[in-house]
């Protein structure tokens, strides 16, 4: 049934950039769960457990292919989802049973009760096989409308992963409260290009108007050019239920501490998410950072002002162009 199912939906997992991994529950091995403290501890002795806990965390969403014992799922897939509980979290899983006369939906009844006390959220779609409408001579028989079925299973699954993200990445090391009730921030990543272009094209217009040239680059980079630039930088986004709302990035250039791209959506401008970006910026500056420099429209007066108001001061430039350099000394900060 595996099997049937990878050759099934990989050309439509190719067309959404989705990667399949299959996992054999035979070949994984787990024992019975043997661990000390409670899988929601995450506190984890054995090796199987590790190793186990790696490919759930790693994957946003399953596909359970199960048969059915005695109206209920088979102890091998109750088990596997015992041993773990945060890697389960706010992540679709779908099912493909297998049986005789109830071609094991009631397997997946069964399961779903357990996975939504993991907070795995269960789809409405489903694949049920009877398997004496559908074997001959041992092998499954060609079926396009059970073919077009799991198709129809990845792409709910492949949509609701994606709806249910931000709650997944909350969970996630590396997140911080976010200046909004609801918010968090992170840093952000090449995989996260379209969100940026986004943010940049809304953002930057004003800008454009503003200092009245349209040669800014945030309004005319390529999604290739903004996944380079967000390998380079360290940049760190706001975000709330699924919405890119800020961003800010910065690097290191010898002893300066250059920061810029500092963007708010315009629908909530004037209510601290830039200074609070400004903030977490500078705070990531090292020791060996001696001041902390950036720049904006020479008539940008509503930044050059948030600016100032945070101890930056201009700073001359050779070939201005439209543009204003200010910085700040970071040697009195408390480190």
């Amino acid at each position: 049934m595996g099997q049937w199912l990878i050759g099934a939906v990989t050309p439509r997992a190719a067309e959404l950039g989705v990667e399949l991994v299959t996992v054999s529950l035979g070949d994984l091995n787990l024992p019975f769960l043997d661990e000390e403290e409670q899988p929601s501890s995450g506190v984890y002795r054995h090796e199987h457990t590790g190793r186990w806990s790696a490919i759930v965390d790693a994957a946003d969403g399953f596909i359970a292919v199960t048969p059915e014992y005695n109206y209920g799922m088979p102890a091998a897939l109750k088990n596997a989802l015992d041993y773990l509980s945060r890697e389960w979290a706010w992540k679709p899983i779908g099912f493909v049973s297998y049986g005789n006369t109830s071609a094991g939906t009631r397997s997946v009844q069964h399961a779903k009760q357990v996975v939504t006390t993991l907070r795995l959220v269960p789809l409405g779609a489903t694949v049920a096989i009877r398997i004496g409408d559908a074997l001959e001579n041992g092998r499954l028989r060609s079926d396009s409308a059970r073919d077009a079925a799991g198709v129809g299973l990845l792409d709910e699954l492949v949509r609701i992963a994606h709806a249910l993200r931000p709650m997944r990445e909350r969970l996630r090391a590396g997140t911080l409260t976010g200046p909004l009730p609801g918010s968090y921030a992170r840093r952000l990543t090449p995989d996260d290009a379209q969100e940026v272009t986004v943010l940049q094209r809304c953002c930057w217009v004003d800008e454009a108007v503003v200092n009245d040239t349209t040669a800014i680059p945030a309004l005319h980079e390529s999604l290739d050019e903004v996944r380079e630039w967000l390998a380079a930088w360290q940049t760190t986004g706001i975000w709330l239920d699924g919405r890119l709302l800020g961003m800010v990035r910065a690097r290191r250039l010898e002893t300066d501490w250059h920061v810029g791209r500092l963007a708010v959506v315009p629908d909530l401008r004037n209510r601290g998410l830039g200074r609070w970006l400004l903030h977490t910026a500078e705070a990531a500056a090292g020791p060996e950072c001696r001041r902390i420099v950036l720049f904006t429209g020479s008539k940008s007066r509503q930044n050059i002002g948030l600016y100032q108001s945070e101890g930056y001061r201009p700073v001359p430039l050779a070939d201005p162009d439209g543009i204003v350099c200010l910085a700040k000394d970071t040697s009195g900060r408390q480190r």
